[in-house]
C-alpha cells in the first residue's frame, strides 16, 4: 500500500475508534471509487456497517473480500472483527487457514490461524495446527499447544466419552515426547501433570511431584499443590499428606485452611472398612490416638493465634463434627464448650455467625445448653465490639427456634427489640461517613426477616408493609447496604411496586457478570410488571442491558484466552474457556431472552419478520446445556433452620423459575412460531447469518425437534403457577388444533427461497449468495399449491374456547387482594394468551391464503374466539385502571401508615412512615394504571 493511501485510511481508522460508524463509512465510499478493488477499504467499510447494524449491506461485502483470500495483516484483524460480529466464526478459521496456505513460512500468521481454530473453539483443528508448527519451526510452546489443544477437545461436550481416554494418551505421547522436561515452566508442568491424574498414572506424578523441582514449584505455585493434593488423595496416601500439612502448620504457619483440612483427612483415614472386626477395631483405636494429636495440635494453633486467625478454633470445631459422625466421641459435651469457646474469642467479627452455621445442628441437651450461652449474651453495649457479639447472639439464637417458638406474639416482640437495638446501634455509627456500613445494619436486617415471616404466617400484608418503612429508614443511615436493598427489592415485588424495587437494583451499581448471577432479583417474570404495551420500555431496557455481558464475555473472553496461550498460562485456559461456557450457556440469559420477548410482542405489532427471526434463536437456545450460575445465597438469611430461607419466603408467586420454566415456554413459543413462519430447516440454513451452535452429544437433542416440542415433562411444570399451567394447556391445545391447516397452507421452500432472494435483492442490489433465483422460480409452479384436499375444518377445544371465561373467573377472585400482584399476573398472562392467538392466526388473515385453502369456516371461528377475548380483556383492563384510581388515594396512604405501628417510634416517624406510603401506593398506581391501559390497547390493536 502508497504510504499516501495509507494517510487517507487513517482518518477511518479514527473514525472506528470513536464509534464514528457513519463517518467511516463516507470516508470508505469516497475511496472506493479511487479504489474500487482495494480489500482493506471494503474490509473496514464492512466493519463499519457491522457495527452500524446493517448486517445485509456488511456481508456482500464481507463476501468480497472473502473471495480475495486476503494475507495481508491489517485486511485479516479487520475481516476478523467482521466475521466475529456476524457470528461466523468457522468462515474467520477458512480465512486464516486459507492465507497460511498461500504463506506457510509465515508464523505470525501461523499463529493467527491456530487462534482463530481457538476463537471457534474447533480444538481438533487447532492441535494439527499446533503440531505443524512445532515441527516446522521448533518451538516447544506450539508442542504444548497441541498438547492443552488435545485435552481441550477431550473435555468438549461434543466429544463422545469413548475418545476422551485417546485424546489424553495423545495429550500424554506429545507431553513426554518435548525436549525439554515439563517442569522448566510451572503452567507446563500443572498440565502434565493434570493428564496424568485424567489417566490415573498416579506413579508417574508421583515421580514428578517428589523430586526437589517438583517440591520447589508446588511450594511457589498454589494450582500446582491444589493439583498435588489430589494426586495424593487419589493415590491413597492421606496420612503422608496429612503429616506434611502439619510440618507446614507448626514449622512454616500456614494456615492455608486445605493444609488443616488436609490434617484431618489423615485422622480419620485409619477408619477404611475392613471385614475383619479385630482389625476395625485397632483401626478404631488407631484413629481414637490421632484424634488427641490433631485436638493439641490445633489446641496449641488456636491459643498461639488468639484473635488474629481462627483457623485453629474452625479445625477444633470440624474435628469434633467429625468425631462424632464416626461414633468416637467420649465428652457429649465438648462440640457445644468449642463453640462457646469460638465465640468468646470470634463473636466481635461479623464472620461468628456463617462460621458456626454448620455445627448448629444441636438438639436436646447440646441445644439447651448453646441457647442458655447465647442468652446470656448481655443486652447493653457501649462498643463495637459489644454490639457485634450482641447481633451475633441473636442470629445464632435465631437460627435453632423450633416451630412452636415461632408464634405472631413471640415473632412481633422479637421486632421490637430488634428495632429498639438496632435504633441504639445506630448512635455508634453517627460520626461513619455515607460509604460506610453501619454496624447495626444486621439488626435491621433481623427485624425485616421476622417481618416477612410473620407475613407467611399471617398472610396479612401490614407486616410487609412494616419492613418497607423500617428497610427503607436502614437505607438512609446505611447508603451502601447490599443487603437491604437486596430484601427491599424481593418485598417491593411481593406489594407490586416494581418500579420501587428497579430503583433499588439500579442503586446497587449492577455491574459485568453481576448481570449474570443477580438480575434474577429484578427481571424474574417481569414481564408482569411490564408496561411494554402502553410504550413504556423500561423493562425492556434492563432485559437489554442485562444482557450486555453476554455480548462482551463472547469478544473479551476470547481474547483473553488467547492472551493465556501466548503467555502459556495453561491452568488458566481450562478455567476462562469454562468461564465462557458458562456465561454463553447461562440458564439465566434465556430466562431474561424469554421474558424480553414476551414484552416485545406487547410492544411492537407482530409480524413474519418478528415470528421467524424469534424463532431461529429460541431454536438456538432450546438446544443448550444450560448452566445456572444465579446466586440465591447472597441475600442475608437469618431465619430459623426449622422455616424456608427467607430467599425461598420471598420468591414472586413461591416459584423459582428454572430450567423447567424455560423448556416449557420454549417449547410453546417454538412450536407457535413454527407454525407461524414459513422458515423450513432448509430454508433456514439459506438465510442463516452466523454459525449454529455446537451440538452435544446428549441423546435427547438427536430427537426430532417435534417429538421435543410435544413432550409434558411433569418435573418442568412444578416450576409454574397455576396461572401459568392453565396458559400453557391453553397453548397446546391451540397448536393441535392449528398444526394441519398451517401444514397444509404453508408454501413450499422454494417459494419461501425465491421470495427472500428477490427481497435481498432489491435491499442491496445484490443477489442472494448460494441461491439460484431462475432455478427457484422454474420450480415454484404459481404458489406451490398442493394437490390433496385440505383438511376437514374442527371445531375449537374446549380449552380455547373457555380459556377467556375461565381468565375472567380467576380474576374476579384475586381482584381487590391487599396486594395486586395476583391480578396482574392473571391481567398479563391473558393478554399474552391473545398475543399468542394472533401469532397463530396471522397466516390465515390474508382473504386469498383463505380462500384458496377454503378455510372460511376456520376464520369464522377466530372470531368467535377473539371476540370473547377482547370483551374478557377489555372488563380486566377497566377494572385495573380503577383498582390504580384506589390506590393513589389518601385513603390508602393512611391505612399503609396506620398498619405500621410496629416500626414507629420516636426515630421512625409519622411523616416518614407517610412519605414511604406515598411511594409504595403511588408504584402500585403506576403499575396497575400502566397493565391496565396497555392490554385495552393491545384488545384495539388485535380486535380485527
Amino acid at each position: 500500500m502508497s504510504a499516501a493511501l495509507d494517510r487517507q485510511i487513517r482518518p477511518i481508522y479514527d473514525a472506528l475508534d470513536t464509534s464514528s460508524n457513519k463517518s467511516a463509512i463516507v470516508a470508505c465510499n469516497k475511496l472506493l471509487k479511487k479504489h474500487p478493488k482495494n480489500e482493506l477499504i471494503k474490509a473496514l467499510k464492512a466493519l463499519a456497517l457491522v457495527r452500524s447494524q446493517k448486517v445485509e449491506e456488511s456481508l456482500i461485502l464481507c463476501d468480497e473480500v472473502l473471495d480475495m483470500k486476503p494475507t495481508n495483516d491489517a485486511v485479516l484483524t479487520a475481516m476478523m472483527h467482521v466475521l466475529r460480529g456476524l457470528g461466523r466464526h468457522k468462515d474467520m478459521v477458512l480465512m486464516f487457514e486459507e492465507a497460511y496456505k498461500q504463506q506457510p513460512n509465515n508464523e505470525e500468521l501461523g499463529a493467527q490461524t491456530f487462534f482463530a481454530n481457538i476463537r471457534a473453539g474447533q480444538w481438533k483443528s487447532a492441535q494439527q495446527i499446533a503440531t505443524r508448527m512445532y515441527k516446522q519451526f521448533q518451538e516447544d510452546r506450539y508442542l504444548y499447544w497441541s498438547v492443552i489443544s488435545a485435552v481441550l477437545q477431550a473435555n468438549d461436550i461434543t466429544t463422545p466419552s469413548s475418545m476422551r481416554t485417546l485424546l489424553y494418551k495423545l495429550a500424554h505421547r506429545l507431553t513426554t515426547s518435548s525436549p525439554t522436561p515439563s517442569y522448566q515452566n510451572t503452567d507446563r508442568f500443572h498440565l502434565h501433570l493434570s493428564i496424568l491424574r485424567e489417566l490415573e498414572l498416579y506413579g508417574d506424578a508421583h515421580k514428578l511431584l517428589d523430586s526437589d523441582v517438583g517440591k520447589a514449584i508446588c511450594a511457589t505455585s498454589l494450582s500446582c499443590n491444589e493439583l498435588r493434593r489430589d494426586i495424593w488423595r487419589l493415590r491413597g496416601l492421606s496420612k503422608e499428606e496429612g503429616e506434611l500439612a502439619e510440618a507446614r502448620i507448626v514449622d512454616k504457619k500456614d494456615r492455608n485452611w486445605l493444609e488443616f483440612l488436609s490434617v484431618l483427612d489423615a485422622t480419620f483415614s485409619y477408619l477404611a472398612p475392613s471385614p475383619d472386626p479385630e482389625s476395625s477395631s485397632s483401626a478404631q483405636a488407631n484413629c481414637s490416638a490421632h484424634v488427641t494429636r490433631s485436638q493439641e495440635l490445633f489446641q496449641r494453633i488456636a491459643e498461639e493465634d488468639g484473635q488474629a486467625d481462627r483457623s485453629g478454633l474452625l479445625a477444633l470445631l470440624e474435628l469434633e463434627k467429625r468425631v462424632r459422625s464416626h461414633g468416637l466421641s467420649t465428652d457429649p459435651e465438648r462440640l457445644v464448650k468449642l463453640m462457646q469457646q469460638y465465640f468468646e474469642k470470634i463473636g466481635d467479627k461479623a464472620c461468628c455467625f456463617e462460621d458456626l452455621k454448620p455445627y448448629l445442628e444441636l438438639e436436646e441437651n447440646d441445644l439447651a445448653q448453646w441457647t442458655s450461652y447465647s442468652e446470656s449474651v448481655s443486652p447493653s453495649f457501649t462498643t463495637n465490639n459489644e454490639l457485634r457479639r450482641l447481633i451475633n447472639s441473636h442470629k445464632l439464637l435465631r437460627y435453632n427456634l423450633s416451630s412452636s417458638e415461632l408464634t405472631v406474639e413471640a415473632e412481633i416482640a422479637r421486632v421490637a427489640l430488634y428495632i429498639q437495638q438496632y435504633l441504639e446501634g445506630l448512635k455508634l455509627g453517627a460520626h461513619l461517613p455515607s460509604t460506610e456500613l453501619q454496624i447495626a445494619d444486621d439488626l435491621a436486617l433481623l427485624a425485616g426477616s421476622v417481618l416477612v415471616n410473620l407475613w407467611k404466617l399471617t398472610s396479612e400484608e401490614q407486616y410487609l408493609l412494616n419492613a418497607v418503612t423500617l428497610l427503607e429508614f436502614a437505607i438512609t443511615k446505611s447508603k451502601q447496604s447490599f443487603q437491604t436493598r437486596l430484601l427491599l427489592i424481593r418485598i417491593y415485588r411481593l406489594l407490586g411496586a416494581p418500579s420501587l424495587a428497579l430503583d433499588h437494583y439500579r442503586a446497587m451499581g449492577i455491574k459485568q457478570v453481576q448481570h449474570d448471577t443477580l438480575s434474577h432479583f429484578l427481571l424474574s417474570r417481569a414481564s408482569t410488571f411490564s408496561l411494554a404495551s402502553t410504550g413504556d420500555l423500561t423493562f425492556i431496557t434492563e432485559c437489554l442491558e442485562s444482557t450486555q455481558i453476554y455480548l462482551s464475555n463472547s469478544q473479551e473472553t476470547a481474547d483473553f484466552i488467547v492472551r493465556a496461550f501466548t503467555s502459556e498460562k495453561y491452568s488458566q485456559i481450562p478455567e476462562f474457556i469454562a468461564f465462557e461456557d458458562r456465561l454463553d450457556n447461562s440458564l439465566q440469559r434465556d430466562i431474561v431472552k424469554v421474558e424480553h420477548l414476551r414484552m416485545r410482542i406487547a410492544h411492537e405489532p407482530i409480524t413474519s419478520d418478528i415470528i421467524d427471526m424469534e424463532l431461529i434463536e429460541l431454536k438456538f437456545i432450546f438446544d443448550r446445556t444450560h448452566h445456572d450460575n444465579r446466586d440465591f445465597d447472597i441475600i442475608a438469611n437469618y431465619q430459623p433452620r426449622a422455616l424456608d430461607s427467607i430467599n425461598t419466603q420471598t420468591l414472586l408467586f413461591g416459584r423459582k423459575e428454572g430450567l423447567g420454566w424455560l423448556s416449557t415456554f420454549l417449547k410453546l413459543y417454538i412450536r407457535a412460531f413454527q407454525q407461524g413462519s414459513d422458515l423450513d430447516d432448509t430454508v433456514e440454513e439459506k438465510l442463516l447469518i452466523g454459525d449454529r451452535p455446537k451440538q452435544t452429544v446428549d441423546p435427547e437433542n438427536h430427537v426430532p425437534l417435534r417429538e421435543r416440542l410435544l413432550q409434558r415433562i411433569d418435573e418442568e411444570l412444578t416450576e409454574l403457577t397455576p396461572e401459568e399451567l392453565l396458559f400453557i394447556d391453553y397453548a397446546r391445545a391451540l397448536a393441535d388444533w392449528l398444526e394441519p391447516y398451517h401444514d397444509y397452507t404453508r408454501p413450499p421452500p422454494s417459494v419461501v427461497l425465491a421470495e427472500a432472494a428477490k427481497q435481498t435483492e432489491l435491499k442491496t442490489g445484490y443477489p442472494l449468495k448460494g441461491v439460484d433465483l431462475q432455478a427457484l422460480n422454474g420450480l415454484t409452479n404459481g404458489h406451490g399449491k398442493k394437490d390433496e384436499e385440505p383438511p376437514a375444518v374442527t371445531e375449537p377445544p374446549e380449552l380455547v374456547v373457555k380459556y377467556f371465561d375461565n381468565v375472567k373467573t380467576r380474576f374476579s377472585g384475586v381482584r381487590g387482594s391487599s396486594s395486586p400482584v395476583q391480578a396482574l399476573h392473571v391481567a398479563t398472562l391473558a393478554q399474552e394468551a391473545l398475543l399468542l392467538f394472533t401469532v397463530e392466526t396471522l397466516r390465515f388473515k390474508s382473504a386469498s391464503v383463505v380462500k384458496v385453502n377454503k378455510l372460511g369456516a376456520l376464520v369464522a371461528s377466530f372470531k368467535t374466539i377473539r371476540s370473547n377475548a377482547i370483551a374478557v380483556l377489555r372488563e380486566i383492563s377497566a377494572d385495573l385502571v380503577k383498582q390504580s384510581e384506589a390506590e393513589g388515594t389518601a385513603d390508602k396512604r393512611k391505612a399503609f401508615v396506620d398498619g405500621c405501628t410496629i416500626v414507629i417510634n420516636t426515630d421512625i416517624d409519622h411523616d416518614f412512615a407517610l412519605n414511604t406510603a406515598k411511594k409504595v401506593t403511588d408504584a402500585r398506581k403506576k403499575v396497575l394504571e400502566g397493565v391496565g391501559k396497555g392490554v385495552g390497547r393491545v384488545c384495539t390493536a388485535y380486535a380485527h
